[in-house]
């Protein structure tokens, strides 16, 4: 090999790895963080906090006219979105994990996904309402979930059912519907210890 032909392999590895390192600065913490369903689960068992998007609601974002409280207006769980949400309950009845308390969005299918998972526990909690329809409230609601996040303690976990929007600006992870995402403790934060699959 020439020295011309060393340099621009050279070249061409440089370049390469420092693509390589933008991409990585570029990724969210949490997207690098991502852990196994089975230690999803033990950070639940110990404490953790869970944010599953709403079970499957066919569509998506709302039709024009959506209005709060009048579910007629609103994309809503279809029947396999119903069972899904039963499922939850049942793997975390199976597993024995204990429920400190339910956050939902005032969305009537995150109400109905926590209702049908975990019965009578369902809070409505604002900062967890879609933005989908107002970026711009993106990043205030985000500093008050993150803000309820920080305040977060006891041994129960924590269970979160809000939207896609919400999830991916909070982790930089895009949540299938029914999907969770399990954020452990890390100092005075949070990471996110795995994904608990619909």
């Amino acid at each position: 090999m020439t020295i011309g032909h060393r340099r621009r392999a050279f070249a061409t590895l440089a370049i390469a790895a420092l693509l390589l390192v933008a991409t990585f600065q570029a990724l969210p913490t949490g997207a690098l963080a991502q852990g196994s369903e089975a230690r999803a689960w033990e950070a639940l068992s110990g404490g953790g906090v869970v944010l599953f998007r709403h079970a499957n609601a066919p569509g998506g974002g709302d039709p024009g006219g959506m209005r709060i409280g009048d579910c007629a207006t609103q994309r809503n769980l279809d029947a396999a979105g119903r069972e899904q949400a039963r499922r939850i309950g049942e793997a975390f009845a199976g597993r024995g994990i204990a429920v400190g308390a339910v956050l939902t969005s005032q969305w009537c299918r995150t109400r109905e996904t926590a209702a049908l998972a975990f019965p009578g526990r369902g809070a409505d909690e604002k900062a967890f309402n879609s933005f989908f329809a107002d970026r711009g409230a993106g990043p205030t609601q985000t500093a008050a979930a993150r803000a309820i996040l920080a305040r977060r303690a006891g041994p129960q976990a924590l269970v979160v059912v809000t939207h896609q929007v919400n999830i991916t600006a909070l982790t930089g992870i895009f949540p299938a519907s029914g999907e969770g995402i399990v954020l452990m403790r890390d100092g005075d934060g949070w990471q996110v210890a795995g994904r608990i699959r619909p």
